[in-house]
């Protein structure tokens, strides 16, 4: 069958469609994506503008359409930390599924970081062992932990890549005090929950997901991604402490001509690296492994497992 995942991120409104059913893999079909920056488009209550919201009903009535056309027999729409944590949630849940039809669901951080966990499960393996899986989002950084498909241990802080930069780092680049201030925080927050996870031991394998830690890792000499998602992609903490101090004093438009770097993400890459930093330094990690599926692919597993064999 031919399935639709709809993911309205603080970033991206991303629809995949993969054709799948239960027991195989997953074979994507085809992806449309629209970058909008919901995050940033709130207003000082922490709503969702106006304008805001119309950009968001465009853009899901776009995907709504681009589904139908792709032939989709099912979309699984889900909304994350942007739409989740706007004061004015339920107007623009309503204001979507009476334009679009489109009924989302809005996943808890924790849910985000347990169906994440499940992809990386997947697509590693039983031979994997104990995972400890990490994911930056534009809104949160999502942490899970486990042996078995479900994890013995999920979190998820407001640790996102574009909210941490819209709030700590307005300059380009962003001044000194500004990115230890960020720093500080960051690690703050992670601090809190690492006794939660290092109760149940060293982890076998450390993976990694998202956006932002795919651009780290290619930008510290991790294969392209046209290389295909079959190419091992790592990213060291060493790596990744050099890297630091260079973005920290890089512009935006100098950032987004590292290799991997897109224009759209650039701003938030730095961000991002803190928070990657952190949480490999406070964990202590020395290395991990991107994995390229992630939240949209754990929703469709979860959903596959339930369908009649």
């Amino acid at each position: 069958m031919r399935l639709g995942v709809l993911d309205v991120g603080s970033n991206t409104i991303h629809l995949l469609v993969v054709d799948a059913h239960p027991g195989a893999r997953p074979q994507p079909a085809h992806s449309h994506k629209v970058e909008l920056r919901l995050a940033q488009l709130l207003d000082e209550h922490g709503a969702v503008t106006r304008d805001g919201i119309e950009l968001l009903v465009s853009a899901i009535a776009g995907a709504a359409q681009a589904a139908e056309d792709k032939g989709c027999e099912d979309v699984l729409p889900f909304a994350t930390s942007a739409v989740r944590e706007a004061t004015n949630a339920d107007e623009v849940l309503a204001r979507v599924k009476a334009e679009t039809g489109v009924d989302l669901a809005v996943l808890s951080g924790e849910d985000e970081a347990r169906l994440t966990f499940l992809a990386a499960r997947r697509w590693f393996g039983w031979s994997a062992g104990r995972l400890l899986v990490l994911d930056i989002g534009g809104g949160s950084l999502e942490i899970a932990y486990g042996i078995d498909e479900d994890p013995d241990a999920a979190a998820s802080l407001p640790l996102g890549a574009g909210r941490l930069t819209s709030a700590w780092l307005p300059g380009d680049p962003p001044e000194p005090a500004d990115i230890r201030a960020l720093r500080r925080h960051a690690r703050a927050q992670i601090a809190r929950v690492v006794r939660e996870f290092s109760r149940f031991g060293t982890p076998d394998h450390v993976v990694a997901t998202s956006k932002t830690f795919k651009q780290l890792a290619r930008i510290a000499g991790a294969a392209r991604s046209a290389d295909g998602p079959y190419a091992q992609r790592e990213l060291s903490r060493k790596a990744l402490e050099e890297w630091v101090p260079k973005l920290s004093e890089m512009t935006v438009e100098q950032r987004s001509t590292l290799p991997g770097v897109s224009e759209g993400r650039a701003a938030q890459l730095l961000a991002g690296a803190l928070v990657a930093e952190g949480a490999m330094d406070l964990f202590g990690i020395d290395e991990l492994e991107i994995c390229p599926w992630a939240l949209r692919e754990g929703v469709i597993l979860r959903r596959l497992d339930h369908l009649p064999t």
